[in-house]
C-alpha cells in the first residue's frame, strides 16, 4: 500500500500572500485579455504555420497559464504567519533578525520569510535556506552554526524584532 505524501505547506507573511493574490488577479484579468488580443491580431495576419507573432503569443499564453496554475497551487497550500503575533523571544518566520557574522566581523540584517517570498537582494531569506534554517528558534545571544557548501559560518543573534 502506497503512503500518502504529505503536502508541503507554503509558509508566508500577509505581505507575501497579498503580493501573490495581486499577481494572480493581474494575470487573470489583464494578461489573459492582452494575450487574447495578441493572438487575435496574429490570426488576422493569415497563414498561422509561418506566423512568428502567433507562435510567440501562444508561447506567452502557455507561460501565463502555467504561472496562474503555480500561484493557485501555492495559495491552496498557504499557511500565513501573522507578523504581529510573532514571538520575538526567538527567531521565526515574520521576524527581523540582526546577527553578527563572527567570521567576517560584520553585522547583517535578515527578514525571515517563507520560501515563496525569499529575495536575498531585499534581505528576505527563506526559513528553508541554510541561514534561515539555522536561525529558526535561536534567541538573542545564541551563536548558530550555518553549514554552507565549503565552510561553516558562525552568526551571533544580536536582536529579534517585528519591524525592520
Amino acid at each position: 500500500m502506497a503512503e500518502e505524501q504529505a503536502v508541503k505547506k507554503n509558509i508566508m507573511t500577509y505581505a507575501g500572500l497579498k503580493k501573490l493574490e495581486d499577481e494572480l488577479n493581474d494575470l487573470k484579468v489583464n494578461k489573459r485579455q492582452e494575450i487574447s488580443k495578441k493572438i487575435g491580431e496574429a490570426r488576422e495576419q493569415g497563414d498561422l504555420s509561418e506566423n512568428a507573432e502567433y507562435d510567440a503569443a501562444k508561447d506567452e499564453q502557455r507561460d501565463i497559464e502555467a504561472r496562474i496554475e503555480e500561484i493557485e497551487n501555492i495559495l491552496k497550500h498557504a499557511e500565513v504567519v501573522d507578523e504581529d503575533e510573532a514571538d520575538t523571544d526567538k527567531v521565526n518566520v515574520g521576524c527581523y533578525v540582526k546577527v553578527h557574522d563572527e567570521d567576517y566581523d560584520e553585522d547583517l540584517d535578515f527578514y525571515i520569510v517563507g520560501s515563496t517570498e525569499a529575495n536575498s537582494l531585499e534581505g528576505k531569506i527563506s526559513n528553508e535556506s541554510p541561514v534561515g534554517h539555522a536561525l529558526i528558534g535561536a534567541r538573542v545571544g545564541d551563536v548558530v552554526d550555518v553549514e554552507l557548501a565549503d565552510e561553516t559560518d558562525h552568526y551571533k543573534v544580536l536582536a529579534i524584532s517585528k519591524n525592520a
